[in-house]
């Protein structure tokens, strides 16, 4: 199950995100978000536990669990859609013009 953790410190990194989720099972694939241009953390991540069970445990156990000051959301986490940035997909354009 691959869950989404938002609102993490800015300073988490992704071993911070492993260990914060060992107590529920065996986490891997930790992936903290990054801004582009300044490297910086986005303040959430993705990480995947191997069982439905393990996930849901995480869940309720971490969702709104305070670290740094700040209240974790801690959700399975959605598929993403196509197109990217929240619109629909890219229809080729342009074309030859007189």
């Amino acid at each position: 199950m691959k869950l989404f953790v938002g609102n993490l410190p800015k300073e988490y990194t992704e071993d911070d995100l492993l260990q914060l989720l060992t107590e529920f099972g065996s986490p891997k694939n930790p992936k903290i978000i990054k801004d582009r241009e300044t490297g910086q953390s986005r303040g959430f991540g993705f990480v995947e536990l191997e069982s439905k069970e393990e996930g849901a445990a995480a869940i309720e156990n971490l969702n709104g669990k305070e670290i740094g000051g700040r209240a974790l959301t801690v959700s399975e986490a959605r598929e993403q859609s196509g197109g990217g940035r929240g619109g629909p997909p890219r229809r080729g354009g342009g074309g030859f013009r007189h």
